[in-house]
C-alpha cells in the first residue's frame, strides 16, 4: 500500500498552525545578545539573538520599531517581548519582537527618554531659556556631596584662578533616595535667598557630581531636579559624571561642563588675566587722557593766539554792524513788498470791478429779454384757458336744467325733496311740487296714477 505524502508547503503550513496555535509561544520575553543586526530602507530590524549555546532569528517591524527609545547595536544586550511562528517561504522559524528594551539598565533607559521627550516639548532645553554667566561673578554657589572629590576639584581649581573668590557650599547627596529632593530643594534655596544682604548670595551656581553609571547618577535626571535647574534666576552650570554622561540636569542649564573642574573654569576667568585687562585698559585710558589734554591745550593755545581774542571789542562792534545793516535791508525789503502787495491789490480790485460792470450790464438784458418772453407766454396761455372756460361755459348752459325748463319740460319732486322718476312712485294723499320756466305748482295725488301703456 502506497504512503500518502506531504508537499513542503503543506508541511509547513501544519508547522506554522503548530505555532500559531500554541499559547506558551504568542507572547514570550527572551533575554539576548544582539547579532547580525541589518535595518532595511523601509524601516524594518533584521537581527539575531544568541547566548551562549544557542541563537533565533528575529524580526521587528517598523511600526514596533518607531517606538523604541534607544538604537539597537550589535553585542547588545537586550529583553524582547513578542511570539514566534514559521516564515513559510525559508521554512524557519524566527522570533517577532514587539517590544525591546536594554537589559539591566532598560527601564531607567527608557524613563530617561521618556521624561526627555516630554521636558523637551515644554521647551525646558531652548537655547532661548538658556542665561549667559556673568563676566566677573562675586560669589559662586555649589550644590554637591561635602566629602566627594568634586568641591575638592572646584575649590582647587578656583583657588589656583581667583584666590580671593568667594565660594559657598550647600552640601547634599548626590545618590540614592532622597538625593533628588535636597538637589532641587538647595537650588531652590539659592534663588529664593539671593539678593542684597542675603545669607547666600551667588551669582552663578555649580551643580554636579562625579562619574558613576546610570543608576548613580539618577538622581540628576529626576524631574524636580531638571525643572528647578530650569527655573533658576541664577544662571547654572551644571557638571553631572564625565563628559560622555549627559543627564537631563545638563540639557536644563544655562551651561554644560565636561567635569567639575571644567565646571570652575568655566565660572570664572583667571584673576592674572583680570588684572592683565585691567592694567592694559588702565594704559590705555592714560594715554587717551594724554592726548585729550594735548589737543585741548593745542586749541587753546591756537585760541589765545587768534586776534579776535586780543581785541574782542572789534568783534562786537562788527556784529553790531552786521545787525544795523540787515535791519535796513528788512525795513526796505517790507516797503518794497508793501508797495508790490498794494499794486497788485488795486489792479485785483479794478479788474473785479470790470468784471462785475459787465456782467450786471448783461444780467440786466437777460433779465428784460426773459420778462418779455414770460409776459408774452402768460398772455397766450391766459387766451387759452379763457377759450376753453368758454367752451366749457356753453356746454354746461345746454346741459343745465334750467335751460330745460325754458325749452317747455317741467321737474316734479315729492315734498320730501325727492325728484319724481316715476307714476308708481306716489300714492293718493301726496304733495307733489312741479317746477317750470317761471315758477313752481303744488298739487295733491286725488287717484292711483297710471302710465300712458295702461291709459
Amino acid at each position: 500500500m502506497e504512503r500518502k505524502y506531504l508537499t513542503v508547503s503543506a508541511l509547513t503550513r501544519y508547522l506554522k498552525f503548530k505555532f500559531d496555535n500554541d499559547q506558551n509561544l504568542q507572547d514570550v520575553l527572551v533575554k539576548a545578545e544582539i547579532s547580525n543586526y541589518k535595518r532595511h530602507s523601509r524601516g524594518h530590524l533584521y537581527f539575531t539573538l544568541k547566548d551562549d549555546s544557542a541563537q533565533i532569528a528575529a524580526i521587528m517591524f517598523a511600526s514596533n520599531a518607531q517606538a523604541l527609545a534607544f538604537l539597537p547595536e550589535e553585542g547588545m544586550e537586550v529583553i524582547v517581548e513578542g511570539y514566534v511562528s514559521v516564515y513559510e517561504p525559508q521554512g524557519s522559524y524566527q522570533l517577532y519582537v514587539k517590544q525591546m528594551t536594554l537589559a539591566g539598565v532598560g527601564d531607567l533607559y527608557l524613563a530617561y527618554q521618556k521624561l526627555k521627550d516630554k521636558l523637551e516639548q515644554e521647551g525646558l532645553f531652548q537655547s532661548a531659556r538658556k542665561q549667559p554667566l556673568p563676566k566677573y561673578p562675586r560669589m559662586i554657589g555649589v550644590v554637591t556631596s561635602p566629602t566627594g572629590a568634586v568641591i575638592h576639584d572646584i575649590i582647587t581649581v578656583l583657588g589656583r584662578r581667583f584666590p580671593n573668590l568667594q565660594l559657598r557650599l550647600f552640601p547634599v547627596r548626590v545618590q540614592g533616595a532622597g538625593a533628588a529632593d535636597e538637589i532641587a530643594a538647595a537650588v531652590r534655596h539659592f534663588n529664593r535667598c539671593n539678593g542684597p544682604g542675603s545669607e547666600w548670595p551667588a551669582d552663578v551656581l555649580i551643580v554636579g557630581r562625579g562619574g558613576g553609571s546610570l543608576e548613580d547618577l539618577w538622581a540628576f535626571n529626576e524631574e524636580r531636579v531638571v525643572r528647578a535647574v530650569a527655573d533658576s534666576a541664577i544662571p547654572v552650570i551644571s557638571a553631572v559624571g564625565h563628559e560622555s554622561d549627559v543627564s537631563l540636569c545638563d540639557l536644563a542649564a544655562d551651561v554644560r561642563a565636561p567635569t567639575p573642574s571644567a565646571a570652575a573654569e568655566l565660572a570664572v576667568r583667571p584673576k592674572a588675566e583680570l588684572e592683565a585687562d585691567i592694567a592694559r585698559h588702565a594704559r590705555q585710558l592714560r594715554n587717551a587722557l594724554r592726548a585729550r589734554v594735548a589737543e585741548l591745550r593745542g586749541r587753546l593755545a591756537a585760541a589765545g593766539a587768534a586776534a579776535f581774542l586780543r581785541r574782542p571789542a572789534q568783534i562786537t562792534e562788527r556784529r553790531a554792524q552786521m545787525v544795523d545793516t540787515l535791519c535796513m535791508r528788512m525795513g526796505h525789503a517790507a516797503q518794497s513788498l508793501t508797495q508790490t502787495r498794494r499794486r497788485v491789490a488795486f489792479e485785483a480790485f479794478a479788474r473785479l470791478d470790470a468784471l462785475r460792470s459787465r456782467h450786471l450790464g448783461q444780467l440786466r438784458q437777460r433779465i428784460t429779454g426773459n420778462r418779455e418772453t414770460m409776459e408774452q407766454a402768460c398772455a397766450r396761455i391766459l387766451e387759452r384757458r379763457r377759450t376753453g372756460v368758454m367752451l366749457i361755459e356753453g356746454q354746461l348752459r345746454l346741459l343745465s336744467p334750467v335751460s330745460v325748463l325754458e325749452r317747455g319740460y317741467s321737474l316734479t319732486r315729492r315734498a320730501d325733496g325727492r325728484l319724481l322718476r316715476s307714476v308708481t312712485e306716489p300714492v293718493p294723499g301726496d304733495v307733489l311740487r312741479t317746477q317750470v320756466k317761471d315758477g313752481v305748482i303744488e298739487s295733491t295725488v286725488s287717484g292711483k296714477m297710471c302710465n300712458h301703456e295702461t291709459s
